[in-house]
């Protein structure tokens, strides 16, 4: 996939996150304001308010996360793209209905249209309709087209949709077991979300009961619709995220060094609590998904085991947010047999920590706090008011202002556009809390924060713009284009030199295939940017002799090259 539709595919997923972001509270009151609960009936129409208008909200969520700037124009654009989107669909063909994708479509348009047109100039008669205020009229205009040619494609669309959607879930347990592989396996690309949204939002339908003619579509809409046979491609998830990965951070705690356990056991503590209390698991999962590549597979594949064997024992739940404790408990009362997720849930956690001990123990798999030399301080996250100081050092660690292209971030990560992957300083975000940096294609980065991360990005946003911008005669020269990695693998020499020169490496070896470790006499003399420069693809220090550097495969190979005359 070339560098720039992956990251296309990327900022979609981002996007999706801002609509989806409004769904917890719409699930808090329309579940508050149930009979068996508060009885509160403007309460449940305040929340099923925010249901009944998804797909608007989709529209004009993923327009002003696609627009430049986030800027409330596209948002607006996004609106009279998808009124006049679902007019035109509805005047074709009544049959039509594309829920929330039209939605998407519509904001799509309209935040793509805002890119390219919101600085347009039109003739002086017409100038009053140019820039900004063009791109509501052209994103109109747009999907009267769109409305127009869907009419007559759709209708396949629609049926080979609601034929994977009825497979999906006619297949039970086969359908639902691949869907949660696919999900946790997506997640290092950060794509999840995309297959998140035809689930929970697309697939299947059902007449909502306090809207009549209203069809509601997907796994959670339908759930909370009162659909018997919803919450399947949602119950899989508390098993594992309220008791298996709490479970795994214990196993990795106890796994750890004796030495290590108090610099680590606070970080893997707080993340356990994390994941059980809310269903955020990402900070967990980059915890080990490239330390032990082993461990994540096998995480993903309990995921898809849990899925299925929920759905074989009739087990319904679900949630606005994610399947944590809270969304437990205040799904409850819609679902079915929801008591059986505590057995199901504890012999998960038991599953999870003995697995996760016997893998870590038996193939010496390198988790947190197993690293020689001592562990060092857990990574810490500044308090409340000094944000902006904790922004400049990521600032600062991304490669400066004029490195960073665009700023985004979407549930726990930042997701970042750059100008050159070599700039980044990964071992200065690690220390300023960063959980895992990921860089999936030249010119994007992908930083792990957790649920802070949006409020990062904007601060982020802030200082790029009142970064000062160097005159032109300081602009440093282009940066050479480096040599291509498969060129550079074979130079050993350039290799120990990166590595602060042969005396400064006292043992390589590879691990997990994919990483090599690599025991120093000083981590500091380690120059980053010249080994991303011969084909890794990061680093990440453990202590002041410990690193490990991140390669695409062929780690054993690069061990024994440079193993040959390192060390005693």
């Amino acid at each position: 996939m070339k560098p720039s539709r992956f990251a296309g595919i990327q900022q979609l997923g981002r996007a999706l996150m801002l609509p989806i972001a409004v769904l917890p509270v719409a699930g808090l009151l329309l579940r508050l304001g149930q009979p068996d609960l508060l009885d509160i009936a403007v309460m449940a129409q305040a929340g099923d308010a925010i249901f009944a208008n998804l797909a608007l909200i989709f529209a004009i969520g993923v327009a002003v996360g696609f627009a430049r700037e986030n800027n409330g124009t596209a948002g607006l654009a996004g609106a009279i793209g998808y009124l006049v989107l679902t007019a035109v669909l509805k005047a074709s063909d009544a049959k039509i209905n594309m829920g929330v994708l039209a939605g998407i479509t519509a904001g799509l348009s309209a935040g793509l249209l805002y890119n390219r047109c919101k600085d347009i100039a039109l003739p002086s008669y017409l100038a009053f309709f140019g820039g900004k205020r063009f791109v509501p009229i052209a994103t109109g205009f747009a999907m009267l087209l769109a409305g127009v040619l869907l009419s007559l494609l759709w209708p396949p669309v629609q049926q080979g949709i609601d034929a994977l959607g009825h497979w999906l879930i006619g297949a039970g347990g086969l359908g639902l077991f691949i869907y949660g592989v696919l999900n946790r396996l997506l997640i290092v690309t950060g794509l999840h979300h995309i297959l998140n949204s035809l689930t929970w939002f697309v697939f299947g339908s059902f007449p909502d009961p306090l809207v009549a003619g209203k069809i509601a579509t997907g796994d959670l809409n339908r759930f909370f619709a009162g659909d018997p046979t919803a919450g399947s491609f949602m119950t899989g998830f508390f098993p594992v995220m309220m008791f298996g990965l709490p479970a795994a951070c214990l196993a990795i705690y106890r796994a750890a060094r004796p030495e290590n356990r108090a610099a680590v056991g606070g970080l893997l503590l707080s993340m356990g609590l994390t994941a059980m209390l809310t269903g955020v698991t990402e900070p967990v999962e980059f915890s080990f998904m490239f330390l032990a590549p082993l461990l994540y597979a096998i995480h993903a594949l309990l995921t898809g085991l849990s899925m299925a064997l929920m759905h074989a024992l009739d087990v319904r739940l679900g949630f606005t947010f994610s399947a944590g404790l809270f969304d437990y408990l205040l799904s409850f009362g819609k679902g079915h047999n929801g008591l059986l997720l505590l057995p199901v849930g504890l012999a998960y956690g038991l599953v999870y920590y003995l697995l996760f001990s016997f893998f870590i123990r038996r193939f010496k798999l390198p988790t947190m706090g197993r690293e020689e030399g001592g562990a060092g301080p857990a990574p810490t996250v500044s308090a409340s008011g000094r944000g902006s100081a904790r922004a400049q050092g990521l600032l600062v660690a991304l490669g400066g202002a004029a490195n960073l292209r665009s700023v985004d971030a979407c549930t726990t990560r930042l997701r970042l556009q750059v100008a050159d992957n070599g700039a980044i300083d990964a071992a200065a975000l690690r220390a300023l809390g960063a959980r895992g940096v990921i860089m999936p294609a030249p010119g994007s980065v992908q930083v792990v924060l957790g649920p802070e991360a949006d409020q990062v990005a904007d601060e982020l946003r802030a200082l790029q713009g009142q970064a000062p911008q160097p005159p032109a005669a300081a602009m440093p020269p282009p940066p050479v284009p480096p040599v291509p990695p498969a060129e550079l693998r074979l130079d050993r020499r350039a290799w120990l030199l990166a590595l602060g020169g042969e005396a400064n490496v006292q043992r390589i070896e590879a691990v997990a295939g994919t990483r090599l470790r690599v025991v120093l006499g000083d981590a500091a003399r380690v120059d980053e940017a010249a080994l991303l420069g011969l084909g890794a693809l990061g680093l990440q220090s453990f202590s002041p002799a410990l690193v490990h550097v991140l390669l695409a495969d062929a780690a054993a190979a690069h061990a024994a090259l440079l193993a040959e005359r390192a060390g005693p």
